[in-house]
Formats: structure tokens, C-alpha cells, sequence
């Protein structure tokens, strides 16, 4: 004997759904999960951005440890890092020079190009290289720099 299977059926003869107070309630908490995501994703991002800009002070300070190696002199801060890019015209002119990298006005993750200074204010025996951070401003606290 075979048994029939019985589906249970709405009084108005159609099949269960959701409610639209489900839908809202489901969407509420998607909503609510992707706003705590992008706000700990801001944090992320700035991160990102901090540790791109200490790596360019790196890949900028060793260019310019192989500025000195060939030239025997650093740039001085008119010449800037431009140096590393073109010939410098103005004195001290460098010994042996040749270009140490392909982009004229080194940009930092904000838009802004790094600065240079020699003799340094931090570094008073050599230079300081730094980015102006997010506000673009010097001497502030987002200020990333080889010191």
C-alpha cells in the first residue's frame, strides 16, 4: 500500500512566501552588516595608503644612497629629488650622474609630491624625505617621513 503525501496549502490556495516584514528585517541587517564593514574598511585603506608611502621613502632613500655613490654629493633641496630624475643644472653640479628613476615629481598615495630637504631638519647629517600626509600640511601628525 502506498502512502500520498499531503501538502498543506494557505486558505488562499497559494504557497508560503516571505512576509514583507521578513524582507525588511533581512535587509536591515544586510545593511547594517555592510555599513560596520566599510567603516572598518576606512581604517584599512588608510593603512594602505601609510605603508605605500613609507615603502616610496625607501625605494626614494636607497636612490639617493646611489645619487651619492655616483655624483658625491646629495641634491641640495632646490635641486630637490627631481635630481634623481634629470641632470641637475644648478651647483653643486653632480661628478658622475646618471638617472635613477623614470618619473619627474614623485607623488605620494594623496596626490601631493614628496618633499626633500638637505641638509635635513631631522636628519641633520643627511636628508629628510616626507610625505605632507592626508591634509598636506607640514609639521602636522600625518606627516610620514625617513626619520
Amino acid at each position: 500500500m502506498m502512502k500520498t503525501m499531503h501538502y498543506t496549502r494557505r486558505k488562499n490556495g497559494g504557497a508560503r512566501a516571505f512576509t514583507l516584514m521578513e524582507m525588511i528585517l533581512v535587509l536591515g541587517i544586510i545593511a547594517m552588516l555592510l555599513g560596520v564593514g566599510s567603516y572598518f574598511m576606512v581604517n584599512v585603506l588608510g593603512d594602505a595608503e601609510e605603508g605605500k608611502a613609507h615603502a616610496d621613502i625607501q625605494a626614494l632613500n636607497a636612490s639617493l644612497i646611489r645619487y651619492k655613490t655616483k655624483a658625491r654629493i646629495y641634491p641640495t633641496t632646490e635641486q630637490g629629488l627631481d635630481a634623481l630624475v634629470t641632470r641637475p643644472t644648478t651647483g653643486p653640479e653632480p661628478a658622475g650622474w646618471k638617472p635613477l628613476m623614470k618619473e619627474k615629481g614623485i607623488i605620494d598615495p594623496w596626490g601631493q609630491k614628496y618633499q626633500y630637504r638637505y641638509p635635513g631638519k631631522f636628519n641633520p647629517e643627511s636628508y629628510d624625505i616626507f610625505s605632507l600626509g592626508l591634509d598636506g600640511k607640514e609639521g602636522t601628525s600625518d606627516d610620514i617621513g625617513n626619520w
